[in-house]
Parts: structure tokens; sequence; C-alpha cells
């Protein structure tokens, strides 16, 4: 099925490409965006859904003194982010706190914690470790892994270990394992590189078409998911990774975690079908020989680079459009009828 979005909407300034679940906000359900504009001062607007899900309601609006090309909230401290930006001649990334008493301030400022320097190229990704408080970063760009350690109290962060990808490798994002802190997963072009912490060396690799993205599975160890340019998305079982366990083929052009440069947001029902293969068969459950594509929206009027699911009601989406559109959605009116 296809059709236009019922969910709740709320528009940015300015251009945009990024969005964020605030995981450590288990009071609400809220999400972190970031603009993208060449001229003008860029925000970052803090949402949050209202109780009766009817409204996002803007409870932060701050600054930011560049383009945000990646941002990331801390997984402890709702306050905590990351962001990557560009200069307009260069990038950079850092880390930001936004004050206490942001809701009774006129014009809040936000405060730069650290900033994660050392990089030489073109900055793409910070991941925060996976689940609990910890003190370790992951900045990726396009040649080198930084492994970093963060200081809130000291504002300050240190390179407690670096890794080239490699001559004639570049890299374009990565997920850390949350089954596995020492693991992480790099997207590098046309495969995804796997990466022990412990030592900083590559351990292995999956070869798949021209990768935009990739993310672990929350719930199931060893289910990993890529989202290439032509061929969609591809779940994979990090035990058996010379073929994916399931293709979900939906977008005309290039696919970002199911949102896409074809102004359209899929939504897809995939079994891993986990349970099948860890009794060592391959053949696919009863279920994957239905249309896994439950609903399609298509009513955005530009290209769809954010999708953030909800940790605290995980049956709740949001997708940012490059004209500054978020809208949240829920998925309970398109799922299969037990």
């Amino acid at each position: 099925m296809q059709g236009g979005s019922s969910g709740i909407g709320y528009g940015l300034k300015y251009q945009a490409r990024c969005i964020s679940d605030v995981k450590a906000d288990t009071d609400h359900t809220s999400f972190i965006t970031g603009t993208l504009s060449l001229r003008e001062e860029n925000e970052v607007h803090l949402l949050r859904l209202s109780s009766g899900g009817t409204e996002l309601i803007c409870e932060g609006l701050f600054s930011h003194p560049n383009e945000i090309w990646d941002l990331s909230s801390c997984p402890f401290d709702q306050r905590i982010f990351s962001t990557v930006f560009s200069t307009g001649e260069s990038f950079g990334a850092a880390v930001w706190q936004i004050p206490e008493l942001y809701g009774q301030l006129n014009s809040p400022q936000l405060e730069r914690i650290a900033s994660l320097d050392g990089h030489a190229g073109k900055v793409n990704c910070i991941l925060w470790w996976p689940s609990g408080r910890n003190d370790k970063l992951i900045s990726i760009d396009e040649e080198n892994l930084f492994l970093w350690s963060l200081d809130c109290s000291r504002k300050a962060a240190q390179v407690q270990s670096k890794e080239s990808a490699g001559m004639l490798h570049y890299l374009s994002g990565g997920a850390w394992d949350p089954h596995d802190v020492n693991a992480v997963a790099a997207t590098c072009e046309s495969s995804v590189q796997f990466w022990d912490l412990r030592t900083m060396k590559k351990t292995s690799s999956i070869e798949c078409g021209h990768v935009r993205n990739v993310d672990y599975d929350t719930r199931k160890m060893h289910i990993l998911v890529t989202a290439e340019d032509e061929s969609g998305i591809h779940v994979w079982d990090l035990r058996m990774p010379k073929v994916p366990i399931n293709e979900l083929r939906g977008h005309s052009h290039w696919t970002w975690a199911s949102g896409g440069t074809d102004s359209t947001v899929n939504l897809w029902f995939a079994s891993t079908t986990s349970d099948e293969l860890t009794s060592g068969s391959v053949v696919a459950s009863p279920s994957q020989k239905l249309d896994p594509l439950l609903f399609s929206f298509n009513d955005y009027e530009d290209s769809v680079y954010g999708l953030a699911w909800s940790s605290r009601e995980p049956w709740i989406f949001a997708s940012l459009s490059y004209d500054g559109r978020v809208v949240v959605e829920s998925v309970k009116p398109y799922l299969p009828r037990k």
C-alpha cells in the first residue's frame, strides 16, 4: 500500500538531514534534530511528543554555529549530544550540552563540552557507547577510526586509540554492536568492515553494494541491516555472512535506511528468521513469502535522509526530509492483523 502520511508534522526553518531519538529521556518520547544552512545560523530543535500523541512540541531551540551533517543524542544524559559539522571549508565534531534551565531562558546557548579534534579529512559520524553510562565515543572519518575517552566534568576528550582503514578504503559511517561493546561495523564503499576495539584491528568484512547505512538489531545478536544504493535493504546473519538472509527492495533510487532520495519512506515487516537459522536451516519462514512492504509514505516533497525510532515507544518513528519537515508516525495502524 502507499499513500500520504497521517503522522504529526513539524517544520524546521532550514534544510536538514539528521535526527536522533533522545534515548535518555525516559519520561517523554523525544527527538533532537539540526539544520544544514550554508548562509544562515543553524539551529538545533529539541522536540517532544505530547502526552496525548497529537502534537510535536518544541522544548528547546538552540543556535549552532555550523551546518550539521550528523547528530546523535547521548544515551545516558538527555541534555548531551554530539554533532558533526561543516564550516564550508572543513569538517569538525563536538559534544554539546543543553543548559539546565533552557525552558526558562530567552535565548539559551549550547555549551561545547569537548571538541573531537585530530581529524584531517571529512568526519562522517559519531557513535556513542551503545547502552548504559560510559565515557567512550567513536568518531569515523574517511580514512580513520578514533576511540575517545570523554570527561564531561573536565570538558575534555582524549584519543585513546586510532587506526587507519588502509589505502584505497574510504569509510562513510558505522554502528556499534549493542551485544558486543568491543565490536564496531564500519561502512566502506561496497563492503562492511568489522573492527575489534581491543586491538583496533579489522577482524572480517562482508561484501555488498554501495552501502549508505548500517545498523544492528538491538534485540537479536548477530543480525545486521545494510541500506544500499541500488539493491535496497539487506538483512544479514553475521554467523553466515556470505549472502543476506533477507532482501527488501522498494525504493526507485538510493536507499537510506528505508527513507530515500526518491522522497519516500517505506515501512517494512521483515523476519530475520533467527530461529530457523540457529537450528542450521537457511530456509525462509512462510511469512517471508508475503509482501514485506507494509506501507509506502510518498507525500514527501524532498529526499528523506533522517529516520529515528523511539526507544521509549518502539512503535513510533520520526522521519526528516531535506526541506526540514519532521513527521512522527506510529506503525500500529499498518501492522498485519493476527
